[in-house]
C-alpha cells in the first residue's frame, strides 16, 4: 500500500464512520424524524455504490481518466439485480465477484 491510499482510507473512514456509528452511540435515535433515519440508513450504501461505480467505470491513465465499460459492469448489474431481488448485499457481491472472476478466467475480460 502506498501512503496516498492509506490517507484516502483514513479520510473515507473519518467521513463515513460517524453516520454509521450514530445509532450505536446516540441513545434515543429512534426519536428522530423518519427522513433523518432514512438518510442515516442510506449513507453507507450510497458511499459503497459511489466507490463501486468509480472503481468499475473509470479507468485512469497518465493522460487522464476515461470511461471504461467491460465485464465489471456485468458484475455490477448482476449485483444490483440480486440485491433488489433477494435484499442481500453480501449475496449480490459474492455473485458479482464469482461472475467477473469466471469471465476473466475464460478470457472474456
Amino acid at each position: 500500500m502506498t501512503l496516498p491510499l492509506i490517507v484516502l482510507w483514513l479520510l473515507m473512514w473519518a467521513v463515513t464512520y460517524p453516520s454509521r456509528a450514530l445509532p450505536m452511540l446516540a441513545p434515543g435515535i429512534e426519536g428522530l424524524p423518519p427522513r433523518a433515519l432514512l438518510y442515516l440508513r442510506l449513507v453507507g450504501p450510497a458511499v459503497l455504490a459511489s466507490l463501486a461505480a468509480t472503481a468499475t467505470l473509470v479507468e485512469t491513465s497518465p493522460g487522464g481518466a476515461a470511461l471504461h465499460v467491460g465485464v465489471e459492469i456485468v458484475g455490477v448489474l448482476l449485483c444490483m439485480a440480486i440485491v433488489w431481488w433477494r435484499r442481500s448485499l453480501l449475496l449480490g457481491i459474492v455473485a458479482a465477484v464469482v461472475l467477473v472472476a469466471a469471465l476473466r478466467f475464460l478470457g472474456v475480460g
